[in-house]
């Protein structure tokens, strides 16, 4: 298969073009690479008296909905969101996968790359659960190669864990939970070293970032490298679960083949484009407010006696440790109306909490049931 580079630069790396030794083939199962994807009706005709699809004729039986043509199927690739998320991204429509989340995209991956009870992919704790869930689910092995004690990429830790079967290695930036951005040096150390997979970066956070740009700008360098993006976090739009995937148009054709014929509604199409057809400017601001926010609640915990640590923050929360306790702190907050997420049992996260970056109002809510929770448990 011939790979299809634009020559842009990625920054660090200017325009030369990176594991030439990469080949797509070999690491596909061979079921997809025989894969006949299904034709669905609006992949041909769109317009005209549409008797093609089984469709019920005499419309929705929803009026909530009257001006959308409910009734009949969605486009299957929906080309016109893909070209304003182009724009945005600086990458090519072509380069470009919507899935209902990112989580589809992940599971998708999964089913074009790893061979049930055979392959492993490489994730790098504490990280999104995810990754472990899809694996189950499609009977991949997983090799974890640990974040350092101060969530940095572990880089040697991760290139010994490679090994024969190794697919893909997923690498969360900025990280969940620990809310830290691993540098694109370090995303590409990885790169230089690792061309018989996929290397996946799940940028779900990247937008609320302001140190580091998005490894969207590695795409033609690498391929084999895939990155995560999603609406749910910056956008403000977690209900209407659209995600995308950024890689090569060869990477993508085969996400395309895979998913099924309609995976994106109309109603969800509808929000994201006009989202990023008129509200890029509301986008800009709602990040700014948050990150604001983000500040000054980091300021405020940190001055707080029984909070131990406050880790750097790249995302819309933050990850902190208090003294003791922590697991008892969380639960009774929750009872008590204000839910935050205990992350103690994951590595390097002893006594640890999540909390998202919410309004002022309810920031300060949440120290002082915290406070008044701490003084009664004597932590």
């Amino acid at each position: 298969m011939t790979t299809l580079f634009s020559s842009i630069a990625c920054g660090l790396l200017g325009p030369e073009k990176k594991n030439s030794a990469f080949d797509l083939n070999s690491i596909v199962r061979p079921n997809i690479l025989d894969l006949t994807p299904y034709r669905c009706a609006r992949d041909d005709y769109s317009e005209g008296v549409l008797l093609d699809a089984n469709e019920n004729s005499l419309g929705s039986i929803s009026n909530d909905y009257g001006d959308m043509d409910l009734h009949r199927y969605p486009d299957p690739l929906y080309y016109e969101i893909k070209t304003e998320i182009s724009k945005y991204r600086n990458v090519e429509k072509e380069q470009i996968f919507l899935g209902v989340g990112s989580d589809e995209a992940i599971d998708i991956l999964f089913r074009i790359f790893c061979v049930p009870s055979q392959d492993n992919i490489i994730t790098t704790p504490p990280t999104y659960g995810m990754y472990k869930v899809s694996a189950k689910v499609n009977d991949t092995s997983v090799i974890q190669a640990p974040l350092t004690s101060s969530f940095d990429l572990d880089i040697d830790t991760v290139l010994a864990s490679i090994n024969e079967t190794t697919k893909m290695i997923f690498i969360c930036s900025p990280g969940n939970p620990t809310a830290k951005t691993i540098p694109i040096e370090s995303i590409c150390k990885i790169l230089d070293n690792f061309d018989t997979g996929l290397v996946v970066v799940d940028e779900a956070y990247i937008d609320f970032c302001t140190t580091t740009k998005s490894a969207c700008s590695l795409i033609d360098t690498y391929p084999n490298i895939v990155i995560l993006h999603t609406m749910s976090k910056a956008f403000g739009l977690a209900a209407i679960r659209l995600g995308m995937a950024f890689a090569s148009r060869e990477i993508i054709q085969l996400m395309n083949n895979v998913k099924a014929p309609y995976n994106i509604n109309k109603l969800t199409a509808r929000a994201a484009l006009d989202v990023w057809k008129t509200q890029l400017p509301v986008l800009k601001n709602k990040i700014d407010v948050l990150i604001s926010n983000r500040n000054e609640l980091m300021n405020k915990l940190t001055a707080l006696p029984y909070v131990a640590r406050v880790f750097p923050s790249d995302s819309n929360f933050i990850l902190f440790r208090v003294r003791a306790r922590a697991q008892e702190i969380y639960k009774i907050m929750a009872e008590r109306g204000v839910v935050v997420r205990y992350r103690g049992t994951e590595i390097h996260c002893n006594n640890c909490i999540r909390a998202t970056v919410g309004t002022k109002e309810e920031n300060e809510k949440m120290i002082q049931l915290m406070t008044q929770v701490v003084t009664e448990l004597g932590a």
